[in-house]
């Protein structure tokens, strides 16, 4: 046997000196350092072909690792005692905040279900009811009551875009992807008049300011001027379907109990009885691919229309001749809008940007490029003062003053991607439209005001496309639409306290 040698013998000896050393350290200082002392010792006694300060530097890094896991598990347990103390002290007061008892609750309703089917509806719960509890702690005074006053059924596909008239009789407009847009009473949620001039998707729909005439933009390349003549039925009464909520707490936040079969996906059958329209009295053709938006200027003499050729063009209503052709953005533009006193048009593009077109000189036509979003601009929108709104697939919302526009004044972070958004006149209330089904009430200054109910027995099913606001004396002042292919009438009533904020 080879015999070892004295130094190669001394150099073991002072290992396991140094070794027991280190131990004994561990040992005598707390659980943690046993523990990452024993790690550290089962690593050093198997074969590896690490080098010893990496398998170190590894064991303290999955040490810290594991006291950072067990300071949150520590601190979620010290959490949920809080909330049970509160919960109990305010039950005592005749107060509680619904949900709080998780156990309880999501145990008992969905006790028949699948054990994976549990598992997520445990986590749902928990999620709604720690956004309930850190919810309730803002301010009372925000409260907003919200009616959901009546639905428009009868498009066979998703509807992109809704507005309404400015004029007598005030009607309901929808353009759908099932290339008809139609015209429906307010009051009594049937079917006045269908369009089916198009021979692609109806992407927008917008009336003119002063006649009985309306401007779709369409996935055919082309945008219609039509004229409509309607005659509104006798309103019937409805069920009152009032649902109170205010912004610290809906009774079906985040309720995502719903189908994915959903209900409206068999075959709907159309109101047959309604009177159509299919030709146009102007089609205005300029554009090399679809057109997803257009309005009308002050006046109605011009139309401006945006498109997926990366450009928006200018027409005379009269002539249907091109006008101009607003170019620059980088890529497919996603929406229009034009001032309601002045010649200003804005345009949103998937380039991340918006920009503002100014034609109130004729001899100088000015524009403006606002770098403010990090994703596709979905929609920016005038107020009646001197703001411009702009909505994004970034999940934020931001509010420009017209005057200074190097930053916005207000910007609203949300958890979803905002569609088309529209702003009250009246309330100067901003409606936000969401990919997650939801629509969210926020004032000019950024503060959340209400979310419009969303259950499985109301509200949107789908992804929600475009909100518009109607200043009338309607039984509806708030109108949403869908990819659930409805549209759906609110009645929304912001108390005076809060409107003078």
């Amino acid at each position: 046997m080879p015999v070892e040698s004295g130094s190669s013998a001394a150099a073991r000896q002072a290992k396991q000196k140094r070794k027991s050393h280190s131990l004994s350290i561990r040992r005598t200082n707390s659980t943690e350092q046993d523990r990452s002392g024993l790690q550290r010792d089962m690593l050093e006694g198997q074969d590896t072909k690490l080098p010893l300060s990496l398998r170190n530097n590894l064991l303290d890094l999955f040490s810290q690792i594991e006291r950072e896991f067990e300071n949150l598990y520590i601190e979620n347990l010290e959490l949920r005692k809080e909330i049970e103390t509160l919960n109990d002290r305010l039950t005592a007061e005749g107060q509680t905040f619904e949900g709080a008892d998780l156990a309880k609750g999501a145990l008992k309703t969905k006790a028949s279900h699948s054990t994976s089917q549990l598992s997520q509806k445990l986590k749902t719960t928990y999620k709604a009811s720690t956004s309930k509890i850190v919810s309730s702690f803002k301010a009372t005074t925000s409260r907003a009551v919200c009616q959901l006053v009546r639905e428009y059924v009868g498009h066979r596909d998703g509807i992109w875009d809704l507005s309404v008239t400015r004029t007598q009789p005030v009607v309901l407009g929808t353009a759908s992807a099932d290339h008809t847009a139609m015209l429906w009473s307010i009051e009594t949620g049937k079917c006045l008049l269908k369009y089916l001039g198009h021979q692609g998707s109806v992407n927008s729909i917008k009336f003119h300011p002063t006649e009985q005439m309306a401007l779709t933009a369409s996935g055919d390349q082309t945008a219609h001027i039509w004229r409509y003549m309607v005659q509104l039925p006798t309103p019937q009464p409805v069920a009152d379907m009032s649902v109170s909520i205010s912004s610290r707490f809906t009774p079906c936040e985040d309720d995502v109990d719903f189908s994915d079969k959903d209900e409206a996906d068999g075959e709907v059958e159309g109101p047959n009885d309604c009177p159509s329209v299919r030709v146009a009295t102007t089609t205005l053709r300029s554009h090399q691919g679809v057109v997803i938006a257009a309005d009308w200027l002050v006046g109605g003499k011009q139309v401006v229309t945006a498109s997926w050729d990366r450009a928006a063009n200018l027409y005379d209503v009269e002539t249907s001749e091109l006008v101009h052709s607003l170019t620059g953005h980088d890529q497919e533009l996603t929406h229009c809008c034009t001032h309601p006193t002045q010649r200003l048009v804005v345009t949103s593009s998937r380039d991340t940007t918006f920009r503002l077109w100014d034609f109130r000189d004729p001899s100088i036509h000015s524009v403006n490029v606002f770098q403010g979003h990090t994703d596709t601009v979905t929609s920016a929108v005038f107020t009646v003062g001197d703001n411009v709104v702009s909505g994004s697939d970034d999940r934020t919302v931001k509010v420009w003053d017209l005057k200074n526009m190097r930053s916005p004044i207000a910007t609203i972070r949300t958890d979803s991607a905002v569609n088309r958004i529209s702003v009250s006149v009246s309330q100067r209330i901003i409606a936000l439209p969401h990919d997650n089904r939801q629509v969210r009430l926020f004032d000019m200054s950024g503060v959340r005001l209400a979310r419009l109910p969303r259950s499985n027995r109301q509200g949107h099913r789908r992804m929600v496309c475009c909100s518009t606001w109607c200043e009338d004396n309607t039984s509806c002042n708030l109108f949403s639409c869908g990819f659930d292919r409805q549209a759906i009438g609110w009645n929304i009533n912001i108390p005076a306290l809060l409107q003078e904020k």
